[in-house]
């Protein structure tokens, strides 16, 4: 399992939100490695194209963590993605970092168990989950359910904790998401993967 720390505070809401759903991992057995970016200085996607022909599919800045972070979570079989709230979206740094590792990666994706979790101060958190569920939805991943939008509210360090759905919506989230990996991965063993088809692109303009 791998989970993506988009904030630039180590340490802040959204470390406290992963450590909630890791605890909850670790006692299905699952383990947990968390990949703090949100401090990086990170590129945006130019939309080069040279990752379609490069080995591995890899991004051609290779100055961050996008690149050896994507190679890992190919490998892994659950993937979560989690960013402070800035103006109703998903942090900068973590934005540039999505958008350059889904669009190496995305493909590789499919199928694997994903999930999305925030923290924010009063309002914007459920415009940040959606958004981060995008990355997750185009690539064809599946997402376990909860009570709630996986928002947790606090400002200061730990505040988070104080908020108890908060807390219990997304401690039910990681439940669910371990009991869907293991399915998904019992289900391999005698359910064969949808049948695959050359996609179709459609453009409108001419």
């Amino acid at each position: 399992m791998i989970a993506i720390n988009g904030s630039p505070r180590k340490d802040g809401n959204t470390a406290a939100a992963l450590g909630i759903m890791k605890d909850e991992f670790e006692k299905e057995g699952i383990d947990v490695e968390i990949v703090h970016i949100g401090s990086e200085l990170i590129h945006g996607c130019v939309g080069c194209g040279k990752c379609r022909m490069s080995e591995n599919n890899l991004c051609v800045f290779k100055d961050d963590s996008v690149n050896e972070t994507a190679l890992k979570m190919r490998k892994a079989d659950g993937i979560i993605l989690a960013s402070p709230t800035y103006y109703a979206g998903i942090a900068g740094t973590m934005k540039s970092f999505l958008d350059r590792l889904f669009f190496t990666s995305s493909g590789y994706f499919k199928y694997k168990v994903g999930t999305s979790v925030t923290a924010v101060r009063r309002a914007g958190g459920v415009d940040v989950v959606h958004q981060l569920n995008n990355y997750l939805n185009l690539s064809e991943m599946i997402i376990p359910p909860s009570q709630y939008w996986m928002v947790g509210f606090g400002r200061e360090k730990d505040e988070i904790l104080q908020d108890k759905e908060g807390v219990q919506t997304i401690q039910k989230n990681a439940r669910s998401m371990a009991w869907l990996m293991k399915t998904v991965e019992t289900g391999k063993e005698t359910v064969p993967l949808p049948k695959e088809e050359q996609r179709v692109m459609t453009h409108f303009i001419r």
